[in-house]
């Protein structure tokens, strides 16, 4: 379980393919704080820790979760959004992540905001998924490459985030650009309600 409060960005410096996996090592400032069997989002991505050697860890994924996030899109030297799994005595600052990406998502519009930017998003339109809880509502939360936002401006399959300049600049907000492709989240909230309704 996360919040969406990222700790910082870890730095790719291996992928390793292994069969239908992919292995992936990174670096970051808290790898000595690492235990192997450890749970670690990556762009909102739980993933185990399987290795930790010479200043870097490393975490395995596999097909599934390379055809559902942005991660098969990942080169050597890109920026990772990572956050440990929450602790339970502490405040929830973000809202409740689960680590398991929907689906993703594409950056189609960058807006200034004077002193801030906002973000539009597009997925793809699907009514039925729609049903089970997959979608976006006004002033409620999503998750953006592990981000905990608030969502603005919602329509069937888009939805904006304004990002203030600290979240911009200690996340990898700063390289999204028009196409780049994220990981999103939808409301846990949302889906067990929409469930309800179904029974």
């Amino acid at each position: 379980m996360f919040s969406g409060i990222i700790e910082e960005f870890a730095t790719v410096v291996a992928i390793e393919k292994d069969r239908e996996n992919i292995d992936f090592t990174l670096k970051c400032s808290f790898v000595d704080e690492l235990k192997i069997d450890q749970s670690v989002a990556h762009n909102g991505v739980c993933l185990t820790v399987v290795r930790i050697e010479n200043g870097t860890y490393t975490v395995t994924a596999m097909k599934e979760t390379l055809d559902r996030t942005n991660l098969g899109l990942l080169n050597v030297g890109d920026k990772v959004n990572v956050e440990r799994s929450m602790l339970m005595n502490g405040r929830l600052d973000g809202h409740i992540v689960q680590g398991h990406v929907d689906e993703t998502a594409k950056c189609i519009a960058m807006e200034d905001a004077d002193g801030s930017t906002y973000f539009t998003f597009e997925y793809p339109e699907n009514r039925e998924m729609a049903k089970k809880g997959y979608f976006t509502v006004d002033k409620g939360s999503v998750t953006v490459n592990g981000v905990s936002l608030t969502v603005c401006n919602p329509t069937s399959n888009t939805f904006q985030v304004a990002i203030i300049p600290y979240t911009f600049e200690h996340t990898n907000f700063c390289d999204i650009k028009v196409g780049t492709v994220v990981n999103i989240e939808f409301d846990i909230l949302g889906k067990y309600i929409a469930r309800l309704q179904q029974l």
